[in-house]
């Protein structure tokens, strides 16, 4: 039985710049860093979160499966306890939003911002229940 998920990948052209967005401006943690020939295994993740992000490199992706390497919508949702707060604390350390959190037709309150290679996340509060 599958009982949680480990990790999830996001293609970043470039490693360190990655490392500088997700743990510098997003105030994550770095989980791994092993280089396993000519592929570095780089894991990131909230604090205290059990599923991390991978940050790939294209070209290791490329060789595997070519149309892996587009970029693309990644499809991660993301939970906050005060999105207002945190938009506004990662405008201000320049993590670029495509609007200012809006209600949801479903009653949450959300957003959408990107990382610097085009990954779209989607950032939302949980309406109370």
């Amino acid at each position: 039985m599958i009982t949680r998920m480990h990790s999830t990948t996001v293609l970043v052209g470039d490693q360190e710049e990655a490392l500088r967005f997700y743990v510098g401006l997003l105030g994550w943690e770095k989980r791994e860093d092993n280089t396993m020939g000519p592929m570095r295994w780089l894991t990131v993740a909230p604090r205290g979160a059990e599923t991390a992000l991978v940050l790939g490199q294209p070209e290791v992706y490329e060789q595997e499966a070519p149309e892996a390497a587009a970029p693309r919508l990644c499809g991660i949702s993301l939970l906050t306890d005060d999105i207002d707060a945190e938009y506004e604390a990662l405008t201000a350390k320049g993590v670029n939003f495509k609007q200012p959190p809006e209600d949801m037709p479903w009653g949450d309150r959300a957003t959408w911002f990107t990382d610097p290679f085009g990954n779209e996340y989607f950032l939302v509060q949980r309406a109370e229940s």
